[in-house]
């Protein structure tokens, strides 16, 4: 159900009805919508109705009418005239009454959108399934949370050959009764830090060795080797910081000039593994070189006063390196946060070329922005009319090693990256607390006396044994009594699929879609064009591939319908796996080795003696090509190939 959005609650709700509201009629009651049919969920269906209709008004500290809904219990209480909710008992509801709009002179939201009879009828059926609250769900005003930075001491451990991440669990998993399972396999390890880190299959001999190995170390060596392959490692972050920088090799603006490449800078920023304080602080405070992001898209045409360049901006580094999100603050004042239009405006101001005037809904306000931080904690932004000087005070600011926002940010990223799921959701609502604050606090706190050394981050996430756990559902991850128990299951980006088919056929892209040059200043071509240094194809744009054109943190993990009719119909991967056919069989090989061959270099493995007779009498003997192809595709199709577990 999609749930419009209400751009007011009644200022006076409750407040503005003068006399209390007598019982409905019998015959009223029949003029309500009836109550849904379905059990209610409250995070998807409630929850948006009250911050889009109530939360301004009733919400954040707010009290109209004395009534708020900050939490269940002041949202049954009411306000002026009474209790709002009878639970079990929608029709007797003062609540369900107003929103209704029985009486056209005291429906609420006296202005703006009201609610449609399925909403009504969803609120109904809530109620009558007794209300349920989500208890994490508050519509309290939060103090902005995890701004300073914190060092949590480490608690003492009897287990040995734990790293910090995983002495700082050690209680949280007492706390909540959970016994951690055995570290996964050799085999599933290296799978999945090889796709983690470089993006791309381990080679079947590589596999081979690392488990022959019996040295106590072996994976934290691993680990570490991956990250020295600094060509592969900056290949695979391309895509990561692309979504986010929205960065891309064409599409809207880049042919008319209104949009700008920044692909050499960051490649040679992963590359080179820039500490991030000097990534952000350039992105911030751009050169020419990596001017793209703020820069924004100059949209053809006029779109509206939220999607200007210097709002874009303003957006943009907010979202990307604080996790705040300022879009709806960019036309007026939040109603899911405190974020204001002047807040927005402000930042916006910084990148603004001349003085910036308020838009609020597209109607010009007369107001002039004044430019600032949105986090005055951290001091005063300079305020010259030269606009260089202000670029290069915020990211002095946003960088300062005070500001312990910005390194929890990247922490809270990269640990959904790896685990599925972030220390902190939703990942740009970084207001709200961290179901760990210990883990996240140590790990900036370790990240920022590095050096904003993120490969060192990354080392450290991948080398405790919280990352070696057994794979669980990611069904698990929306669930609000969410406890962290190991990494979820995830699904392949699809620029990890499209290589790893790269990797299983040897058929990669013929050419990237931009030079690169190298951190020596070489421009030798790549052993292997890979999904990320091209535009976007049918394939990976079915498999979640955005088209950057907005900041983009997460991409969707759950499949489409999209995805499977590509997947069994398209024809960039039908053509991959014809041409990957032909490489097999142009080399006359018996049936049990191709098959073999296969199995390895597609799921690091050997095949199931099952397996191994239902592959041998696909392909044939002797070896056909077709059922080669048919045998490249299944295993494509495998789960096992496309998630990590």
């Amino acid at each position: 159900m999609k749930l419009p959005r209400s751009p007011w609650l009644p200022a006076v709700l409750f407040a503005a009805v003068s006399s209390a509201f007598a019982a409905l009629t019998p015959e009223q009651v029949k003029q309500l919508p009836p109550p849904a049919s379905h059990t209610v969920n409250f995070a998807k269906e409630i929850k948006p109705i009250l911050e889009t209709s109530c939360n301004q008004c009733h919400g954040r500290g707010r009290a109209k009418g004395e009534f708020q809904i900050d939490s269940r219990e002041t949202l049954f209480k009411g306000g002026a005239t009474g209790p709002a909710i009878a639970a079990g008992k929608s029709a007797e509801s003062l609540l369900v009454e107003l929103v209704a709009g029985l009486d056209p002179e005291s429906v609420m939201p006296k202005k703006g959108t009201k609610l449609t009879r399925e909403q009504v009828g969803v609120l109904r059926a809530w109620i009558d399934q007794g209300a349920p609250w989500d208890p994490n769900v508050t519509f309290a005003r939060i103090e902005p949370a995890n701004l300073k930075t914190r060092r949590p001491e480490l608690p003492k451990s009897r287990s040995k050959n734990l790293n910090e991440v995983d002495r700082l669990l050690e209680p949280y998993f007492t706390a909540n009764k959970i016994k951690p399972a055995k570290p996964v396999d050799d085999r599933a390890f290296a799978r999945r830090v090889y796709l983690d880190v470089v993006g791309l299959l381990p080679p079947p001999d590589a596999v081979e060795k690392f488990v022959a190995d019996r040295s106590r170390d072996k994976r934290a060596k691993l680990v570490r080797r991956l990250l020295a392959d600094n060509e592969g490692y900056a290949l695979h972050w391309l895509s990561f910081w692309n979504d986010m920088l929205r960065n891309d090799y064409k599409g809207t603006g880049y042919i008319d000039g209104g949009r700008k490449q920044i692909t050499q800078w960051l490649f040679t920023a992963l590359e080179t593994n820039k500490p991030y304080d000097q990534f952000v602080a350039e992105l911030v405070n751009p050169t020419p070189a990596s001017e793209g992001f703020t820069k924004g898209i100059v949209w053809r045409g006029v779109v509206n006063a939220s999607q200007t360049p210097a709002m874009q901006a303003a957006q943009g580094i907010s979202q990307v390196f604080m996790g705040v999100n300022l879009k709806c603050a960019s036309c007026h004042d939040s109603f899911v946060n405190d974020w204001t239009l002047a807040d927005a405006y402000g930042l916006a101001g910084v990148y603004a070329d001349g003085p910036l005037e308020m838009v609020h809904c597209d109607k010009p306000t007369g107001k002039i922005a004044a430019p600032k931080f949105i986090y005055a904690q951290f001091g005063e932004l300079e305020t010259s009319t030269n606009k260089a000087v202000r670029l290069e005070h915020l990211a002095q600011l946003m960088t300062k090693r005070a500001d312990g926002r910005l390194s929890r940010t990247l922490v809270n990223r990269l640990w959904q990256k790896f685990f599925g799921r972030g220390l902190v959701e939703p990942l740009d609502d970084m207001e709200h607390p961290a179901w760990s604050p210990d883990v996240i606090d140590w790990l900036a706190e370790d990240f920022a006396d590095h050096g904003y050394d993120v490969k060192h981050l990354i080392e450290v996430m991948l080398t405790s044994r919280a990352y070696q756990l057994p794979a669980i559902p990611a069904t698990e991850q929306d669930s609000p009594e969410f406890v962290f128990k190991g990494p979820l299951v995830r699904r392949l980006s699809a620029e990890q699929f499209r290589d790893a088919v790269g990797a299983l056929t040897g058929v990669w892209y013929e050419k990237p879609a931009t030079q690169f040059m190298r951190a020596d200043g070489s421009t030798n071509q790549f052993s292997a064009t890979r999904a990320a240094l091209v535009a976007a194809d049918t394939l990976q744009v079915a498999l979640g591939r955005p088209n950057r054109e907005q900041v983009l943190t997460s991409r969707a993990s759950a499949a489409t319908t999209l995805q499977a009719l590509e997947l069994t119909n398209g024809a960039e991967l039908a053509d991959v796996v014809q041409r990957g056919a032909e490489k097999v069989v142009a080399i006359p090989s018996p049936t049990k080795d191709v098959v073999t061959t296969l199995y390895t270099k597609a799921l690091g493995r050997k095949p199931t003696r099952t397996e191994a007779q239902l592959a041998t009498g696909l392909v044939g003997q002797p070896v056909q090509k077709t059922g080669v192809e048919d045998l490249l595709w299944g295993l494509t199709m495998m789960p096992e190939f496309q998630l990590i577990y």
